[in-house]
Protein backbone atom coordinates (compact mmCIF):
# COMPACT_ATOMS: atom_id res chain seq x y z
CA UNK A 1 0.00 0.00 0.00
CA UNK A 2 2.73 2.57 0.84
CA UNK A 3 4.13 2.20 -2.83
CA UNK A 4 0.85 2.98 -4.25
CA UNK A 5 0.41 5.87 -2.15
CA UNK A 6 3.80 7.23 -3.50
CA UNK A 7 2.54 6.56 -6.75
CA UNK A 8 -0.47 8.67 -6.56
CA UNK A 9 1.87 11.63 -4.55
CA UNK A 10 3.93 11.59 -7.50
CA UNK A 11 1.13 11.10 -10.73
CA UNK A 12 -0.78 14.32 -8.48
CA UNK A 13 2.46 16.56 -8.22
CA UNK A 14 2.97 15.68 -12.05
CA UNK A 15 -0.70 16.36 -12.73
CA UNK A 16 -0.44 19.86 -11.17
CA UNK A 17 2.96 20.87 -13.02
CA UNK A 18 1.15 19.99 -16.05
CA UNK A 19 -1.85 21.90 -15.95
CA UNK A 20 0.25 24.94 -14.91
CA UNK A 21 2.61 24.80 -17.76
CA UNK A 22 -0.06 23.82 -20.07
CA UNK A 23 -1.52 27.03 -19.35
CA UNK A 24 1.60 29.26 -19.35
CA UNK A 25 3.26 27.84 -22.69
CA UNK A 26 -0.41 28.19 -24.62
CA UNK A 27 -0.56 31.85 -23.88
CA UNK A 28 2.84 32.86 -23.90
CA UNK A 29 3.24 30.70 -27.72
CA UNK A 30 -0.21 32.99 -29.01
CA UNK A 31 0.72 36.18 -27.52
CA UNK A 32 4.37 35.62 -29.01
CA UNK A 33 3.30 34.16 -32.40
CA UNK A 34 5.70 30.73 -31.22
CA UNK A 35 3.63 27.91 -32.67
CA UNK A 36 6.27 25.38 -31.54
CA UNK A 37 5.53 26.80 -27.86
CA UNK A 38 1.82 26.22 -28.71
CA UNK A 39 2.43 22.58 -29.58
CA UNK A 40 4.20 22.47 -26.63
CA UNK A 41 1.18 23.76 -24.81
CA UNK A 42 -1.06 21.34 -26.42
CA UNK A 43 1.36 18.12 -25.60
CA UNK A 44 0.87 20.25 -22.05
CA UNK A 45 -2.33 19.57 -21.91
CA UNK A 46 -2.74 16.09 -23.26
CA UNK A 47 -0.25 15.07 -20.41
CA UNK A 48 -2.47 16.45 -17.89
CA UNK A 49 -5.16 14.59 -18.87
CA UNK A 50 -2.23 11.10 -19.23
CA UNK A 51 -1.40 12.24 -15.70
CA UNK A 52 -4.61 11.89 -14.72
CA UNK A 53 -5.05 8.41 -16.10
CA UNK A 54 -1.86 7.74 -14.42
CA UNK A 55 -3.39 8.70 -11.15
CA UNK A 56 -6.69 6.98 -11.55
CA UNK A 57 -5.08 3.77 -13.01
CA UNK A 58 -2.77 3.21 -9.93
CA UNK A 59 -6.20 4.36 -7.19
CA UNK A 60 -7.79 1.68 -8.31
CA UNK A 61 -5.40 -1.12 -8.95
CA UNK A 62 -4.73 -0.07 -4.98
CA UNK A 63 -8.35 -1.79 -4.15
CA UNK A 64 -8.44 -5.41 -2.86
CA UNK A 65 -9.56 -8.67 -4.65
CA UNK A 66 -13.36 -9.05 -4.83
CA UNK A 67 -15.77 -11.51 -5.73
CA UNK A 68 -16.02 -9.88 -9.47
CA UNK A 69 -11.88 -9.21 -9.59
CA UNK A 70 -10.63 -12.60 -7.61
CA UNK A 71 -7.30 -11.54 -8.95
CA UNK A 72 -7.14 -8.29 -7.55
CA UNK A 73 -7.38 -4.78 -9.59
CA UNK A 74 -3.81 -4.10 -10.75
CA UNK A 75 -4.08 -4.39 -14.35
CA UNK A 76 -6.35 -0.88 -14.22
CA UNK A 77 -2.05 0.33 -13.62
CA UNK A 78 -1.05 -1.45 -17.18
CA UNK A 79 -4.45 -0.25 -18.78
CA UNK A 80 -3.26 3.22 -18.04
CA UNK A 81 0.32 2.71 -19.21
CA UNK A 82 -1.03 1.67 -22.63
CA UNK A 83 -3.25 4.82 -22.83
CA UNK A 84 -0.84 6.82 -21.89
CA UNK A 85 1.59 6.04 -24.64
CA UNK A 86 -1.21 5.90 -27.23
CA UNK A 87 -1.91 9.90 -26.21
CA UNK A 88 1.85 10.14 -26.27
CA UNK A 89 1.52 8.68 -29.82
CA UNK A 90 -1.21 11.01 -30.48
CA UNK A 91 0.28 14.20 -29.67
CA UNK A 92 3.08 13.18 -31.62
CA UNK A 93 1.30 13.21 -34.76
CA UNK A 94 -0.92 16.53 -33.60
CA UNK A 95 2.28 18.35 -33.40
CA UNK A 96 3.74 16.72 -36.66
CA UNK A 97 0.50 17.91 -38.26
CA UNK A 98 0.06 21.04 -37.08
CA UNK A 99 4.10 21.84 -37.54
CA UNK A 100 3.85 21.15 -41.58
CA UNK A 101 0.73 23.66 -41.59
CA UNK A 102 2.33 26.24 -39.92
CA UNK A 103 5.51 25.81 -42.62
CA UNK A 104 2.96 26.44 -45.30
CA UNK A 105 1.54 29.46 -44.01
CA UNK A 106 3.88 32.46 -43.88
CA UNK A 107 3.64 33.93 -40.51
CA UNK A 108 5.74 36.76 -38.09
CA UNK A 109 8.60 35.37 -36.59
CA UNK A 110 8.25 34.62 -32.56
CA UNK A 111 8.47 37.02 -29.58
CA UNK A 112 12.36 36.68 -27.51
CA UNK A 113 10.68 36.73 -24.51
CA UNK A 114 9.12 33.32 -25.84
CA UNK A 115 12.71 31.75 -24.83
CA UNK A 116 12.80 32.42 -21.69
CA UNK A 117 9.77 30.65 -20.62
CA UNK A 118 11.02 27.85 -23.31
CA UNK A 119 14.49 27.97 -20.61
CA UNK A 120 12.19 27.45 -17.45
CA UNK A 121 10.15 24.69 -19.46
CA UNK A 122 13.22 22.62 -20.07
CA UNK A 123 14.86 22.69 -16.68
CA UNK A 124 11.24 21.89 -15.48
CA UNK A 125 9.86 19.01 -17.38
CA UNK A 126 13.61 17.02 -16.83
CA UNK A 127 13.50 17.82 -13.47
CA UNK A 128 10.22 15.84 -13.06
CA UNK A 129 11.49 13.92 -15.66
CA UNK A 130 14.38 12.20 -13.40
CA UNK A 131 11.64 12.77 -10.38
CA UNK A 132 8.62 10.54 -12.06
CA UNK A 133 11.22 7.99 -13.80
CA UNK A 134 12.99 6.93 -10.76
CA UNK A 135 9.35 6.45 -8.93
CA UNK A 136 8.06 4.49 -11.78
CA UNK A 137 11.47 2.13 -11.58
CA UNK A 138 11.41 1.54 -7.77
CA UNK A 139 7.53 0.97 -8.11
CA UNK A 140 7.75 -1.19 -11.80
CA UNK A 141 5.13 0.71 -12.94
CA UNK A 142 4.97 0.84 -16.52
CA UNK A 143 2.03 3.77 -15.97
CA UNK A 144 4.71 6.09 -14.42
CA UNK A 145 7.07 5.21 -16.81
CA UNK A 146 4.98 6.40 -19.24
CA UNK A 147 3.84 10.05 -17.54
CA UNK A 148 7.50 10.02 -17.01
CA UNK A 149 8.39 10.11 -20.99
CA UNK A 150 5.86 12.58 -21.20
CA UNK A 151 7.79 14.81 -19.41
CA UNK A 152 11.04 14.21 -21.50
CA UNK A 153 9.36 14.51 -24.26
CA UNK A 154 8.07 17.89 -23.38
CA UNK A 155 11.53 19.05 -22.50
CA UNK A 156 12.66 17.97 -25.79
CA UNK A 157 10.12 19.61 -27.77
CA UNK A 158 10.71 23.03 -26.22
CA UNK A 159 14.68 22.25 -26.39
CA UNK A 160 14.07 22.01 -30.11
CA UNK A 161 11.49 25.14 -29.93
CA UNK A 162 14.15 26.92 -28.29
CA UNK A 163 16.47 26.44 -31.21
CA UNK A 164 13.84 27.05 -33.47
CA UNK A 165 13.11 30.26 -32.53
CA UNK A 166 16.28 31.29 -31.97
CA UNK A 167 17.45 30.80 -35.40
CA UNK A 168 14.06 32.27 -36.36
CA UNK A 169 15.37 35.73 -34.47
CA UNK A 170 19.00 35.24 -35.21
CA UNK A 171 18.07 34.44 -39.06
CA UNK A 172 15.37 37.38 -39.58
CA UNK A 173 13.07 37.46 -42.42
CA UNK A 174 12.84 33.87 -44.37
CA UNK A 175 13.99 32.11 -41.30
CA UNK A 176 10.09 32.65 -39.44
CA UNK A 177 9.49 29.02 -40.09
CA UNK A 178 12.49 27.96 -38.10
CA UNK A 179 10.88 27.06 -34.99
CA UNK A 180 7.83 25.22 -37.04
CA UNK A 181 10.69 22.86 -38.42
CA UNK A 182 12.03 22.24 -35.23
CA UNK A 183 8.81 21.48 -33.44
CA UNK A 184 8.49 18.80 -36.38
CA UNK A 185 11.99 17.41 -35.79
CA UNK A 186 10.81 16.78 -32.01
CA UNK A 187 7.61 14.45 -33.08
CA UNK A 188 9.93 12.35 -34.14
CA UNK A 189 11.72 11.52 -30.80
CA UNK A 190 7.68 12.01 -29.73
CA UNK A 191 6.50 8.81 -31.26
CA UNK A 192 9.70 6.71 -30.94
CA UNK A 193 9.50 7.11 -27.30
CA UNK A 194 5.52 6.30 -27.56
CA UNK A 195 6.41 3.11 -29.24
CA UNK A 196 8.56 2.14 -27.32
CA UNK A 197 6.29 2.43 -24.34
CA UNK A 198 3.56 1.38 -26.04
CA UNK A 199 5.42 -2.35 -26.89
CA UNK A 200 6.11 -3.44 -22.89
CA UNK A 201 2.39 -1.88 -22.14
CA UNK A 202 0.50 -4.11 -24.30
CA UNK A 203 2.72 -6.77 -23.16
CA UNK A 204 1.72 -6.54 -19.51
CA UNK A 205 -2.42 -6.18 -20.36
CA UNK A 206 -1.54 -9.69 -22.15
CA UNK A 207 0.21 -11.43 -19.03
CA UNK A 208 3.36 -11.64 -21.30
CA UNK A 209 6.07 -13.73 -19.32
CA UNK A 210 8.18 -11.46 -16.48
CA UNK A 211 12.25 -11.00 -17.68
CA UNK A 212 14.03 -14.66 -17.57
CA UNK A 213 16.31 -13.42 -15.09
CA UNK A 214 13.40 -12.37 -12.45
CA UNK A 215 11.47 -16.23 -13.39
CA UNK A 216 14.98 -17.60 -12.39
CA UNK A 217 15.85 -16.23 -9.35
CA UNK A 218 12.22 -16.95 -8.56
CA UNK A 219 13.05 -20.45 -9.40
CA UNK A 220 16.21 -20.78 -6.98
CA UNK A 221 14.46 -19.40 -4.39
CA UNK A 222 11.97 -21.87 -4.15
CA UNK A 223 14.74 -24.62 -4.10
CA UNK A 224 16.59 -23.51 -1.49
CA UNK A 225 12.90 -24.81 1.12
CA UNK A 226 13.85 -27.99 2.31
CA UNK A 227 11.49 -30.47 1.24
CA UNK A 228 11.78 -29.17 -2.60
CA UNK A 229 13.30 -31.55 -4.81
CA UNK A 230 12.91 -29.19 -7.96
CA UNK A 231 10.72 -26.43 -9.58
CA UNK A 232 8.72 -28.00 -12.87
CA UNK A 233 6.95 -25.45 -13.69
CA UNK A 234 6.76 -21.69 -13.21
CA UNK A 235 5.19 -18.81 -14.66
CA UNK A 236 5.39 -15.17 -13.80
CA UNK A 237 3.05 -12.25 -14.67
CA UNK A 238 2.89 -8.49 -13.89
CA UNK A 239 -0.19 -7.08 -12.30
CA UNK A 240 -0.13 -3.37 -10.99
CA UNK A 241 3.42 -3.07 -9.49
CA UNK A 242 3.40 -6.91 -8.14
CA UNK A 243 3.69 -9.95 -9.85
CA UNK A 244 1.32 -13.01 -9.48
CA UNK A 245 2.96 -16.16 -9.84
CA UNK A 246 1.97 -19.89 -10.23
CA UNK A 247 4.48 -22.17 -9.51
CA UNK A 248 4.91 -26.42 -9.52
CA UNK A 249 7.52 -27.75 -7.18
CA UNK A 250 8.46 -31.54 -6.48
CA UNK A 251 8.64 -33.90 -3.42
CA UNK A 252 8.88 -36.45 -2.33
CA UNK A 253 6.27 -38.72 -3.58
CA UNK A 254 6.34 -40.94 -0.28
CA UNK A 255 5.35 -37.96 1.58
CA UNK A 256 2.27 -37.21 3.37
CA UNK A 257 -0.35 -34.62 1.97
CA UNK A 258 0.44 -32.60 5.64
CA UNK A 259 3.93 -32.64 4.86
CA UNK A 260 3.63 -31.46 0.83
CA UNK A 261 1.48 -29.28 2.39
CA UNK A 262 3.77 -27.89 4.94
CA UNK A 263 6.60 -27.71 2.17
CA UNK A 264 4.53 -25.69 -0.35
CA UNK A 265 3.85 -22.70 2.95
CA UNK A 266 7.47 -22.74 3.19
CA UNK A 267 7.77 -21.86 -0.49
CA UNK A 268 5.05 -19.38 -1.00
CA UNK A 269 6.20 -17.58 2.83
CA UNK A 270 9.75 -17.52 1.06
CA UNK A 271 8.87 -16.14 -2.30
CA UNK A 272 6.86 -13.45 -0.91
CA UNK A 273 9.38 -12.59 1.75
CA UNK A 274 11.70 -12.59 -1.02
CA UNK A 275 12.34 -8.74 -2.45
CA UNK A 276 11.41 -9.45 -6.36
CA UNK A 277 7.62 -7.79 -5.43
CA UNK A 278 5.53 -11.13 -5.88
CA UNK A 279 2.36 -10.02 -4.04
CA UNK A 280 0.50 -13.67 -4.36
CA UNK A 281 1.98 -17.18 -5.12
CA UNK A 282 -0.35 -20.34 -6.06
CA UNK A 283 1.71 -23.75 -5.45
CA UNK A 284 1.40 -27.08 -6.77
CA UNK A 285 2.84 -30.31 -5.40
CA UNK A 286 3.61 -32.75 -7.89
CA UNK A 287 5.73 -36.24 -6.82
CA UNK A 288 9.34 -35.97 -8.10
CA UNK A 289 10.29 -39.09 -10.09
CA UNK A 290 11.00 -42.33 -7.78
CA UNK A 291 14.72 -42.62 -6.70
CA UNK A 292 16.16 -38.79 -7.75
CA UNK A 293 14.93 -36.89 -4.65
CA UNK A 294 17.78 -34.75 -3.54
CA UNK A 295 16.02 -32.92 -0.23
CA UNK A 296 15.67 -33.25 3.11
CA UNK A 297 12.12 -34.23 4.15
CA UNK A 298 12.56 -32.28 7.75
CA UNK A 299 11.25 -29.01 7.85
CA UNK A 300 13.33 -25.97 8.23
CA UNK A 301 11.84 -24.93 11.34
CA UNK A 302 10.33 -27.37 13.43
CA UNK A 303 8.21 -24.91 15.55
CA UNK A 304 6.02 -23.64 12.81
CA UNK A 305 3.05 -25.66 12.22
CA UNK A 306 0.59 -24.94 9.80
CA UNK A 307 -3.34 -25.71 9.60
CA UNK A 308 -4.50 -28.38 7.47
CA UNK A 309 -7.09 -25.45 6.25
CA UNK A 310 -4.31 -22.99 5.30
CA UNK A 311 -4.23 -22.34 1.58
CA UNK A 312 -1.01 -22.72 -0.32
Amino acid sequence: MRSHAIGLKVSGVSLGLNLVLAVIKITAGIIGNAYALVADGIESTIDVISSLIVWSGLRISTRPPDTSHPYGHGKAESIAAVVVALMLLGAGILIAVQSVREILTPHHAPAWYTLVVLVGVVVLKEGMFRYVHQAGEELNSGALRGDAWHHRSDAITSAAAFVGISIALIGGPGYEEADDWAALAACVVILFNATRLLIPAFNEVMDASVPVAIETRLRELAETVAGVDTVEKCRVRKSGTGLLMDIHIQVDGSMTVREGHEIAHRAKDRILAGDLGVVDVLVHIEPAPAGRSRRSRAPEDPSRSVSPSETP
